[in-house]
């Protein structure tokens, strides 16, 4: 499989589209992590409820990506990358059980920017195969990377074990990175045209761009989390 990668980064002296998808999205990436929110809550300043409302909003991103997941099970570009080791919905509603109690349904309400993150997903991830890559990727292999950094913030942080840090734990992929480097050998061997490679990398940066604003709305409301 490594082998299979170096080969594709190389052909023609040019990087894969694995490679080409990182690099090409890393500025928006890169703005996506300068969240004040985010900050503070690794810091453990703030409330289990401010976790629990970015887990909220969270919730309501991936049931809509996982819903056209389903509609595109059969697709031929998108069933390589589905996976049901990855699917996030069950662990976000265990720990909005955990954190908010058995009426945690009732307190999920979206912001302004997830309402226009599902907009988003509803206009390209569902009729529109390569769109619903573009936003599978930057999920799930966020999940699995730099999630997985979270998660260990938030145990130093807040205490938690196993509960309310399910959706960081995939049980069905104890070693991420090949399950990682899988997935990117899958981009680079996907039935992608330059021209659709180079959609899905724009539709990448939009992404990053609408996890930004949601951050920021989160951030807008942020001093009733503090700690005090």
């Amino acid at each position: 499989m490594t082998s299979q990668i170096r080969a594709s980064e190389r052909r023609d002296g040019v990087a894969g589209f694995a490679q080409r998808l990182r690099t090409d999205t890393d500025v928006a990436h890169r703005e996506t992590e300068q969240s004040r929110f985010v900050s503070a809550l690794l810091d453990g300043k703030l409330s289990s409820d401010g976790y629990a409302e970015l887990l909220a909003q969270s919730y309501l991103v991936y049931a809509k990506l996982e819903e056209a997941g389903r509609i595109h099970a059969d697709d031929a570009l998108v069933a390589p990358f589905l996976s049901e080791e990855l699917l996030r919905v069950p662990s976000l509603e265990a720990d909005l059980r955990f954190l908010r109690g058995p009426e945690w349904r009732a307190s999920v309400r979206p912001l302004p920017a997830t309402e226009r993150y599902l907009a988003r997903l509803d206009e390209v991830a569902f009729d529109w195969p390569p769109g619903f890559v573009a936003h599978h990727y930057i999920r799930y292999l966020g999940d699995l990377s730099g999630g997985q950094i979270i998660r260990r913030m938030l145990e130093r942080a807040y205490g938690y074990k196993t509960d309310g840090l399910r959706f960081y734990i995939f049980e069905g992929i104890p070693k991420p990175k090949p399950f990682k480097d899988s997935y990117r050998a899958k981009l680079d061997t996907a039935p992608l045209s330059e021209h659709d490679q180079q959609r899905v990398i724009d539709e990448v940066n939009v992404a990053y761009r609408l996890n930004g604003q949601l951050f920021a709305d989160l951030e807008a409301d942020m001093d009733r989390y503090f700690v005090e």
